[in-house]
C-alpha cells in the first residue's frame, strides 16, 4: 500500500485548523481510512491507504478530504480555468507504443520548500501506482518562463510539440548532469535513465518534446535542466504521456486540484491530434445513480432524505434527489475522483461521512444456524490432509500478472493445458504485479519459493485457492474453481516424490487416481502427467522444467501437482 509522508504543521495550515494535535489528525484519519504507520526523523506522519484514492497522495488531497470531513466544505469543487494560451502539437512520429499525451499550465503558484516536496512526492506516488511505474502514464513538471513557445494559430499562441526523436539524435541536457546528451546516452550513462529504460526498450524512436528552443523532455524517463522547477517557480507547465488519455487526464487532474489548493490558477492547454483537438485539463464532472433505499439496506440505518443529501456533500459529491419512482439520487463527481466505478462506492462514502464507529451492531431479522458450506468443509479436509503429509500450509494471493500466470511458466495464454486459460484481466490496474486473476496456483508456489531461496530445504509447499478463467458460456464472464496446488523443493525431488503425496491424498478422500502421461509446458518432457480422478482428467503432475527453474532462480529438482479441488467430493 502506498505510505505518505504528512508534514501535520502543512495539514493544520491547509484545513484551517490550528487547534487540531497530532493525535486528533490521527484519529480523523483513520475514520477516512488511512492508518498512521509512523513518523519520519522531521516528524512528518506516515499515512498508509488504499490505493483507490489518489487524490489523497498528497497533503493537499488529505486536508480536502479532512475539510470535508468536518463539514467546512460541501459538495462537488471545481476549479475555474483561463482560455489556453498554449498548445501541445501530435507529430505523427510519435511513438505508437505511447501515443496520448494531456496538460495544464499553472500560473501564480506559491513553492515554498513545502509545497514543492509535496509536489515531487505526488508525482512520485502517481508515477507508482496509476502510472504504472510510467510505463502507463509518466508526468513532467517544467518552469513555464523557461519554455519558448512556436506561433501557433491566426491569433499568435504558443505552441510546444511532442514528436518521435531517434535514439542518436537530437540533444539536450538532462537534470542531474551538466552535460548534453542524446536519449540513447541517456539511457546507459545516466542514473534515472538507466532504471527507465526497459520502458522504452524496443522503441525504434523515442518520445520527446520540444519547444522552439529544442528538446527540453524525453518522456517516460527524464526532463531537461533548463525547465527544472525550484522554488523561485511561479508558472509551471505540466504535461503527462502514456498509453492511455483517460490515465494520465485523471492523473492531472489530482495535480492541479493539489497546486489549486496552494492558490495557483489552472490554464487549459490544447491538445492537437492529427485527428481533433482536446481541450485539458478534463474537469468534466460524472454522474452516477443509486436508490436510498439500497443505501439504508447497506449501511443498515435510518436515513432521512436531507441527511443522506447532507452526507453526500460532507462526502465532496452533489446529489439531486429524485421520488418519482421511490426515491434516488443523482450524484455528482468530481473529476478528482477516479476511484468511484459503480453506486457501491457512494455508499462508502456516506457510510465514512456518517462514521462507521457510530452504526450500531443489530441481528438479521431473519433467523438462520450457521454452519459450515461444503466446498468450505471440503477445503479444512483437503488442507489438513496436505498438512498431514508433510506440506507447509499457504494462503496466496488470487492476483497476479500475465508474465508471473503464462510467460515465466512457458505457458501460452489461451491453450488447452492446465493453467492456460483465457485470462479474466483488471480493466484500469493500480498496480503492474497484480493484472489478473491467476488461471492456476502453481505460479503462485514458484513465486514463494523463489522468494524463500534464503531458507532451508526442503520447502514442500501447498495451496488451495481461487482459479478463474475467462469464459463466454458463463452468465458473468467467468468460469470460477478452487484449486488445489502443491511443490516438493529438495535436493532428489522427483516425479515418484510428487505422485506419492498425491495418490495418499486421493486415498484419504476415497477416490481413485490414474496419471497417464501428457506434455505440459512447465514440466520435463517424459516426466509430466494428467491427474485423472474417478475417470475424469482434473490436473497436471510432473517434475518441473529446468528452464522454468531457472526463470525462477532456483537451483534445486521442484516436483509438483494441481487439480480441480472439487475432484474429491
Amino acid at each position: 500500500m502506498p505510505v505518505v509522508d504528512v508534514d501535520p504543521d502543512e495539514l493544520r495550515d491547509l484545513t484551517g485548523h490550528e487547534e487540531k494535535s497530532d493525535e486528533e489528525f490521527k484519529q480523523d484519519l483513520f475514520a477516512l481510512g488511512l492508518e498512521f504507520e509512523g513518523e519520519t526523523e522531521d516528524g512528518d506522519l506516515q499515512l498508509e491507504f488504499g490505493p483507490d484514492r489518489l487524490d489523497r497522495l498528497s497533503v493537499e488531497g488529505i486536508a480536502r478530504s479532512l475539510r470535508y470531513q468536518y463539514g467546512d466544505d460541501r459538495g462537488v469543487y471545481v476549479p475555474n480555468t483561463n482560455d489556453p494560451d498554449w498548445t501541445i502539437e501530435v507529430d505523427e512520429s510519435v511513438p505508437e507504443e505511447r501515443p496520448y499525451v494531456t496538460g495544464a499550465v499553472i500560473r501564480g503558484v506559491d513553492l515554498d520548500d513545502d509545497a514543492l516536496d509535496s509536489l515531487i512526492q505526488l508525482q512520485e506516488k502517481l508515477h507508482a501506482t496509476m502510472g504504472r511505474k510510467r510505463a502507463k502514464g509518466a508526468i513532467g513538471i517544467h518552469d513555464l518562463t523557461m519554455l519558448k513557445g512556436a506561433v501557433h494559430g491566426d491569433e499568435g499562441g504558443n505552441a510546444i510539440a511532442y514528436r518521435g526523436v531517434d535514439p542518436e539524435g537530437d540533444r539536450f541536457v538532462p537534470l542531474d548532469s551538466d552535460r548534453e546528451m542524446t536519449p540513447a546516452d541517456v539511457l546507459t550513462d545516466h542514473p534515472t535513465g538507466e532504471t527507465y529504460a526497459d520502458i522504452v526498450e524496443g522503441y525504434e524512436r523515442y518520445p520527446a518534446i520540444y519547444d522552439e528552443i529544442g528538446l527540453f523532455s524525453f518522456p517516460p524517463v527524464i526532463n531537461g535542466r533548463r525547465t527544472e522547477v525550484s522554488t523561485d517557480s511561479r508558472e509551471l507547465f505540466v504535461e503527462l504521456t502514456g498509453t492511455d488519455q483517460w490515465t494520465i487526464d485523471r492523473m492531472c487532474n489530482v495535480i492541479c486540484y493539489a497546486l489549486d489548493a496552494r492558490g495557483a490558477t489552472i490554464e487549459e492547454v490544447e491538445v492537437a491530434y492529427e485527428d481533433g483537438t482536446l481541450v485539458r485539463p478534463d474537469f468534466e464532472i460524472e454522474t452516477k445513480t443509486v436508490a436510498h433505499e439500497r443505501i439504508e439496506g447497506l449501511l443498515g440505518v435510518d436515513l432521512g432524505v436531507e441527511e443522506t443529501v447532507d452526507l453526500f456533500e460532507r462526502s465532496g459529491l452533489d446529489a439531486a434527489v429524485d421520488e418519482e419512482e421511490g426515491t434516488t439520487y443523482e450524484v455528482s463527481i468530481p473529476p478528482y475522483r477516479t476511484d468511484v466505478l459503480h453506486p457501491l462506492d457512494l455508499i462508502d462514502d456516506v457510510g465514512r461521512a456518517y462514521g462507521f464507529n457510530d452504526l450500531d451492531p443489530r441481528y438479521p431479522d431473519v433467523a438462520t444456524v450457521g454452519g459450515r458450506h461444503e466446498r468450505s468443509t471440503l477445503e479444512a479436509a483437503a488442507r489438513t490432509t496436505l498438512v498431514g503429509l508433510g506440506f507447509e500450509d499457504l494462503l496466496d494471493f488470487h492476483m497476479i500478472s500475465e508474465t508471473e500466470n503464462y510467460e515465466r511458466m512457458g505457458v501460452a495464454p489461451g491453450s488447452d493445458v492446465v493453467g492456460g486459460g483465457e485470462p479474466v484481466t483488471i480493466t484500469e490496474p493500480y498496480s503492474e504485479d497484480y493484472t489478473m486473476l491467476r488461471t492456476w496456483a502453481l505460479p503462485s508456489l514458484l513465486m514463494v519459493l523463489e522468494n524463500n531461496t534464503h531458507r532451508a530445504y526442503p520447502q514442500d509447499l501447498a495451496d488451495i485457492g481461487l482459479a478463474a478463467r475467462a469464459d463466454d458460456d458463463e452468465n458473468t464472464g467467468v468460469a470460477e474453481h478452487r484449486t488445489v496446488a502443491a511443490v516438493l523443493a529438495r535436493h532428489d525431488a522427483t516425479y515418484e516424490d510428487a505422485k506419492a503425496r498425491l495418490a495418499a491424498l486421493c486415498r484419504d478422500f476415497g477416490v481413485d487416481l490414474s496419471t497417464p502421461a501428457t506434455d505440459h509446458p512447465t514440466f520435463i518432457d517424459g516426466r509430466a502427467a494428467e491427474v485423472v480422478i474417478d475417470g475424469e482428467s482434473v490436473g497436471v503432475i510432473g517434475e518441473v522444467h529446468p528452464r522454468v527453474l531457472v526463470e525462477h532462480d532456483l537451483e534445486l529438482p521442484v516436483a509438483a501437482f494441481e487439480f480441480r479441488l472439487d475432484a474429491l467430493a
